[in-house]
């Protein structure tokens, strides 16, 4: 496809141009009315534009020649053709970011109320911008291979004529990415007047976008990378995981923000807003004022809501050391009676110990005595026996003795009987 729409006065217009500009003017119409749902004037998105085109175009092709610097570096002029491509969507969205930054520091508009109103515009802006990669041939993917040739059909898949003259089929990443971007702006058209936090909107974007942008990357032949990373993937990763850690942290604040009445309210009158643009000076000098003495009462309540806590904080710790030394009193008591315990289990060992000592030294007198019984009781048996013996003894002397004796009287009794019968 021609990249040049058409020329004025043999100034070539570029499809590219046309297809930005025109996502630029559906976002602005689109900010414009969401601005006026959420109670603020026109005017102010016009002005914030006024800070944020030139900061998002400068942002994103700064963004995008860093990581293509090796491409510009032997033809820097060429950083400033951006009608040939090479804006990159998060540099845009970084520059957006330092945009509504700088008109909170101008108009006092909360970045988050900001953001969540531009949101819409952006992912909108995105989808639409994304077919100027097509017109430029450029952000598409890998080649489809023979095995996915089903795909081989536009908008599937883009159909290029590579330098030696043949035809290949790409993946048309730029179409997955709008097609996303379009369901994620769907999204957020229906859940925009439900989300109560302020820049959950935008939060709510940041998620979504990085969770389809992470997978398509992948399928990108022109990624920017950071050595072998994908910058693109890596950032959609933040953004995914930035976008949940963001609505979880500030959906457990106060969200009872207070109502907008400044120069972009839609409830000022005309004689307001003229009388403000004739005395903005001394306007924004009450302004600064208000909020001054607003910040010194914040201060003073932070102050004594600090005194507060810490007094909180001491008694709390006074309770909790008061609940230690009872604690430590009463264990200190467990372990006195412990100690007392131990002490007497100690004393009764002790007497358990000398009692079974002298139980020992009893058994050892008992044993010696009963030796000594029993020496004693062999003596007396020995005894008894050589009392036997000599009774023994004693009586065979007794007989042998009697026999003698009668044996002599027997000798006697024969003599006398022979003297008789001598004498006779």
């Amino acid at each position: 496809m021609n990249p040049i729409a058409f020329y004025i006065f043999e100034k070539p217009i570029y499809w590219y141009g046309i297809i930005i500009a025109a996502a630029l003017i559906v976002g602005v119409v689109l900010g414009v009315r969401e601005g006026k749902r959420r109670g603020y004037r026109s005017e102010m998105i016009f002005d914030f534009l006024l800070i944020a085109i030139p900061l998002c175009i400068v942002c994103a092709r700064i963004y995008y020649v860093i990581f293509k610097w090796s491409y510009y570096v032997s033809d820097p002029i060429k950083i400033f053709a951006i009608w040939e491509g090479g804006l990159a969507i998060y540099g845009a969205v970084i520059g957006g970011v330092i945009a509504a930054a700088i008109f909170l520091r101008w108009r006092r508009i909360p970045i988050g109320t900001m953001l969540d109103i531009a949101a819409p515009s952006i992912i909108i802006g995105q989808a639409i911008g994304r077919w100027g990669n097509y017109v430029n041939q450029e952000a598409h993917g890998i080649q489809i291979p023979y095995e996915m040739r089903a795909l081989k059909f536009f908008p599937a898949g883009i159909k290029l004529t590579l330098e030696d003259g043949s035809i290949a089929w790409y993946y048309a990443t730029f179409f997955y990415e709008s097609m996303w971007n379009l369901l994620v702006f769907i999204a957020l058209m229906i859940m925009r007047k439900k989300i109560k936090v302020r820049g959950g909107v935008f939060a709510w974007y940041a998620l979504l976008y990085g969770f389809g942008r992470f997978f398509i990357e992948g399928l990108r032949t022109d990624s920017l990378y950071w050595g072998s990373i994908r910058v693109s993937q890596a950032l959609s990763l933040i953004l995914f995981v930035g976008g949940i850690a963001y609505l979880v942290i500030q959906s457990r604040r106060d969200l009872n923000y207070p109502a907008y009445n400044g120069f972009y309210s839609l409830e000022w009158t005309e004689e307001q807003i003229e009388e403000y643009r004739a005395h903005s000076k001394l306007y924004r000098a009450n302004e600064n004022a208000e909020r001054a003495a607003k910040r010194v009462k914040d201060l003073k309540n932070a102050e004594k809501n600090k005194v507060k806590a810490a007094k909180e904080n001491a008694k709390i710790v006074a309770n909790k050391v008061d609940e230690l030394l009872k604690k430590y009193a009463a264990e200190n008591k467990i372990v006195i009676k412990a100690e007392e315990k131990a002490n007497a289990a100690k004393e009764k060992v002790k007497k358990i110990e000398e009692q079974i000592k002298l139980e020992k030294e009893d058994e050892e007198l008992s044993r010696i005595k009963e030796e000594k019984i029993k020496n004693a009781e062999e003596k007396a048996k020995k005894a008894k026996e050589k009392a036997k013996e000599i009774a023994e003894q004693i009586k065979l002397s007794d007989k042998i003795a009697a026999e003698k004796k009668q044996a002599k009287q027997s000798q006697k009794d024969k003599v006398e009987a022979k003297e008789d019968d001598d004498e006779n």
